[in-house]
């Protein structure tokens, strides 16, 4: 997929228009801690939406550096569909501090199929859903994650960095771009050689992810969630 082309361009614009309507669906329905409907209906439509695209792959056109869902993505699917079922305090953070890097993928994508493959609708569904799911659960309903959350999703983070890392190294894949950058460029390219980038990078985000928190600490707090 050529960045910033056409097939970029128009799932950038409904990425854009549907994060407007998300927020607003959940503003309308703060007040009620409990999922309703809407919310297992919409976990249900992200499994939906991500799973076929995921096995066909698998059955179709196996690669090991890129079928297996060892991507940080891949996991913030998962967690986010039992965010919206359960609106368990991990899973929502975890959805939230994780849609930072599922954005950075939106703005710069690394992507090697265009439309009308499987894998450019599969890339796009998987990554727009989840941003929606995380602005939707903290922004909209305003189960904004506090700094207990804040340290359980640096410890998976970290933890999946590790798990990832020894399987590209046995493996020789590049999950998580933990092994090297990505061909196509990306914010990545500004933090120096491996693995400095990875050290660089890790720190950023822990520290926007601090900030994350910092900002909606208020908001968590007026809408009595603790």
């Amino acid at each position: 997929m050529t960045p910033y082309g056409v097939t970029h361009l128009v799932p950038l614009a409904v990425f854009a228009v549907g994060l407007v309507g998300v927020v607003a669906v959940g503003r309308r329905r703060r007040g009620t801690d409990a999922p309703g409907t809407l919310d297992r209906a919409w976990a249900v439509a992200v499994a939906a939406a991500t799973v076929p695209f995921q096995v066909v792959d698998v059955l179709t056109r196996f690669e090991v550096g890129v079928s297996l869902p060892f991507h940080l993505s891949d996991l913030a699917w998962m967690v986010a569909a039992v965010a919206l079922w359960t609106h368990h305090r991990i899973a929502v953070a975890l959805t939230f501090y994780w849609s930072l890097l599922t954005v950075q993928a939106v703005v710069t994508p690394s992507l090697g199929e265009e439309f009308p493959e499987l894998r450019y609708f599969a890339f796009w569904m998987l990554h727009l859903l989840v941003v929606w799911a995380a602005a939707y659960l903290a922004l909209g309903l305003g189960l904004a994650p506090g700094w207990r959350e804040y340290g359980a999703t640096i410890a998976l983070t970290l933890a999946w960095v590790a798990a990832a890392s020894a399987f590209n190294a046995v493996a020789e894949t590049n999950y998580g771009y933990l092994s090297e950058k990505p061909a196509s460029g990306s914010a990545l390219d500004l933090l120096g050689p491996w693995p400095w980038y990875v050290v660089a990078e890790i720190a950023i985000v822990a520290g926007i992810w601090a900030l994350m928190t910092v900002l909606v600490a208020p908001r968590r707090a007026r809408v009595g969630t603790v």
